[in-house]
């Protein structure tokens, strides 16, 4: 599949140095780090290795890791890749700030149809408030703080004013959301997969389920427009960094020339150029055929025969 993102700016902000911190409610939370320092640069240059690291964190949840090594693993991938953009991916606009009140979909985590923007920005904000006047549909943000902040505030100021404030080193995720997140991606690959590698072993009730399992995935579509420079081009207005994950998986997740596929045997997450890819090395396939062998080798009473 031709890659539809390649001459698509979509630009996003990360910080070079993450941290967990626990709230006073006991809540963990992931934010960039005292001092860190914003980078802006274009996920859309990065479509397979940030979708496989996504998708690979979330298979380490679906596979029963250890919380430390989930944990590792999902701070790499936030160090790298920066925080999902969650405060303007669950409402039913990024432009929030501009409505009487924030209007939430159907979603993982917050039950409201509806909540006052005020008590919408402190899901974001546990530690530092930003010094934002909220009044109907008015609303009045004042910038301080160093002059990178401040600089970094006006290069996105044409933005919508909530995408801009979740670049701000006091904008902070639930860690237990964006771990969700991550396994909900991996278990919709896991659901396709499953359903085609198994169709003619699985009765008609589980395919109904596999279905019904994978209309779930989607929710607020990523919207665009086209730009006329030296040819057209598809501009993705991505206001969430979880939202363009999401488009980019749906593309890949369907294209034919190289599907999404899993290891045998670690259960990694890998692009298959050819037919018969099912290790990611020698070793992982070693691996594969020594648990198998003692799979077999099992007497009936559940113990291995030597």
């Amino acid at each position: 599949m031709k890659n539809v993102f390649e001459q698509s700016p979509s630009h996003w902000v990360r910080y070079d140095r993450y941290e967990l911190k626990t709230a006073a409610d006991g809540k963990r939370y992931i934010t960039p780090g005292k001092d860190a320092k914003p980078d802006v640069y274009n996920p859309l240059k990065e479509v397979t290795d940030i979708v496989l690291d996504a998708l690979n964190v979330g298979m380490l949840m679906m596979n029963c890791s250890l919380v430390d090594e989930v944990e590792k693993a999902i701070m790499a991938f936030v160090t790298h890749y920066s925080l999902l953009g969650l405060m303007t991916a669950l409402p039913t606009a990024p432009s929030f700030m501009d409505y009487e009140a924030v209007y939430l979909p159907k979603n993982h985590f917050i039950r409201k149809e509806s909540m006052d923007a005020e008590d919408y920005l402190a899901l974001f904000y546990p530690f530092d408030t930003l010094d934002v006047l909220k009044c109907d549909v008015e609303s009045n943000w004042n910038i301080s703080g160093d002059r990178t902040i401040i600089a970094l505030a006006m290069t996105f100021c044409k933005e919508p004013t909530a995408k801009n404030m979740s670049f701000q080193r006091e904008y902070a995720e639930p860690y237990d959301w964006v771990a969700q997140q991550f396994k909900d991606w991996a278990f919709t690959l896991t659901t396709s997969i499953l359903y085609y590698n198994d169709y003619d072993s699985i009765d008609e009730d589980t395919r109904n389920l596999y279905c019904k399992a994978m209309s779930a995935f989607g929710g607020i579509a990523s919207s665009y427009h086209i730009e006329l420079l030296d040819k057209p081009i598809i501009y993705w207005d991505f206001h969430s960094l979880l939202l363009g994950i999401q488009m980019m998986f749906s593309f890949m997740l369907v294209d034919d020339a190289k599907p999404l596929r899993l290891y045998k045997h670690c259960q990694k997450v890998f692009l298959g150029n050819r037919a018969n890819s099912a290790f990611c090395s020698a070793r992982c396939k070693n691996q594969y055929n020594v648990y198998k062998s003692r799979g077999k080798n099992k007497g009936q009473d559940g113990e291995e025969n030597d």
